[in-house]
């Protein structure tokens, strides 16, 4: 009888682990997630500052494995998770399911910490998913917009005032796109108004440095090139208050904005909640090293979940690298268990980190040893998102996208959308009278 693999959550760790499962004898997948699609998280900030179409960075799930014969998805969200009786209930369009497994993988990922602040979470944008990029842009759109008929200077200066928060590869790469949007294409549109729009970018960091895990040369980099591009990076900023159209720093400081964008902070996902298990640091939750969860029979975790250090006592970090890598580990052990063959610990190897600031402005640290900036690490950035980018279609047409706004200096996915008119079926009975 085949064993049942149910994976909860269809990222980077999810997807991995599922392509390992795919077309194993005896084993059955069923994958689980809210979305029936799987995003390419790192190209989020360019659909919020318009240089993608939300298509191209996304991906149908049933595609993805549909020549795999042993997998089947569900989407729906997981509301309850019994590990002693090893049942899930999931809530799905057709109402609560129970679904029994004989394994079980939890790789949903992170959500944005606001750290408690209750006004921050209120008034910011994030950019965790595509409907977190899409209302950015919408919102971003709209703002211009609005300035263009607006005769009260200082109100004006308000709406094209962007502040984004985190000095992380997300915070730097918003940053930087934002001013480009501006700079090369929505300074040609809205340039002619009289006094004319003015842009303000700022990058708000609480910390003395951005991209903290990075070489002190590659951080200074990062600093002088948000600066030639035309950001202001502002260092040991925190963010205590957030209005509709304001923010506090904890050193008095204002600055009128209608638009904060959060990247300061993420934690594990709340279905830990789920698995009655203590969290470590960011809501993490310490497995073995095998990545089974201790005293949950049968229950794996992988990628942002996992609270691991590594031989330094220091925790892996929350990034896709190591998502893919324990996803595919979890995946492994599962079929050792199946054979009674001895599992795998966990080892992390890592191929180095990159961030990109705009046009040919980047910094990557490869394998921890060379040290890339400028156009050559804007190149390699530019190489490793097109290899990992899921489908022929979407690299396709990422590549033209990308080929054409670099000579072109335009983004043409400008388009708003009435996000208040949802059009629903009329009901039969309104249809009949009428």
């Amino acid at each position: 009888m085949n064993k049942r693999v149910i994976i909860i959550g269809a990222g980077f760790a999810g997807l991995d682990a599922t392509h390992v499962l795919s077309n194993q004898e005896g084993v059955e997948v069923v994958l689980i997630d809210k979305n029936n699609y799987h995003t390419f998280t790192p190209l989020l900030y360019q659909v919020a500052t318009c240089g993608l179409d939300p298509s191209s960075i996304a991906y149908p799930i049933r595609s993805i494995f549909r020549n795999k014969k042993n997998v089947q998805f569900l989407m729906g969200k997981v509301t309850e998770i019994d590990y002693r009786a090893k049942h899930i209930a999931v809530m799905t369009e057709n109402g609560l399911r129970q679904e029994a497994y004989d394994y079980l993988m939890v790789a949903t990922g992170s959500v944005i910490d606001h750290f408690g602040q209750e006004s921050i979470e209120a008034q910011s944008f994030g950019l965790k998913d595509l409907d977190d990029a899409i209302a950015l842009r919408q919102h971003i759109l709209k703002l211009f917009e609005k300035a263009t008929w607006t005769q009260d200077i200082e109100a004006r200066d308000a709406m094209t005032t962007f502040a984004v928060v985190g000095g992380g590869p997300t915070g730097i790469e918003t940053a930087g796109a934002l001013y480009e949007l501006y700079n090369y294409v929505l300074l040609q549109e809205y340039g002619d108004n009289q006094p004319p729009l003015k842009v303000r970018v700022l990058l708000l960091e609480a910390s003395e440095t951005l991209l903290a895990p990075y070489p002190s040369a590659l951080q200074n980099a990062a600093i002088e090139q948000l600066g030639s591009l035309g950001v202001e990076v502002v260092l040991n900023a925190k963010v205590t208050e957030v209005t509709p159209d304001a923010l506090y720093l904890a050193d008095g400081r204002l600055i009128h904005t209608h638009t904060l964008i959060w990247s300061a902070g993420v934690k594990a996902s709340p279905i830990l909640s789920l698995l009655d298990v203590e969290p470590q640091r960011w809501g993490r939750v310490k497995p073995l090293e095998t990545l089974q969860l201790p005293d949950r029979e049968g229950v794996y975790l992988a990628g942002d979940l996992v609270y691991l250090e590594d031989d330094k006592g220091q925790p892996y970090p929350m990034v896709i690298q190591v998502a893919k890598q324990q996803g595919k580990v979890a995946a492994e052990n599962i079929l050792r268990e199946l054979s009674n063959q001895p599992l795998k610990l966990f080892k992390y190897n890592d191929l180095g980190i990159m961030a990109t600031i705009g046009r040919s402005r980047a910094v990557a640290w490869l394998f921890n040893r060379v040290q890339l900036r400028g156009y050559l690490a804007w190149l390699a950035w530019l190489f490793l998102h097109l290899v990992t980018l899921l489908g022929f279609k979407n690299r396709a047409s990422v590549f033209v996208s990308w080929v054409w706004n670099y000579f072109t200096y335009d983004r043409s996915v400008r388009i708003i959308l009435d996000d208040n008119r949802l059009r629903k079926p009329a009901p039969i009975e309104q249809l009949q009278e009428e």
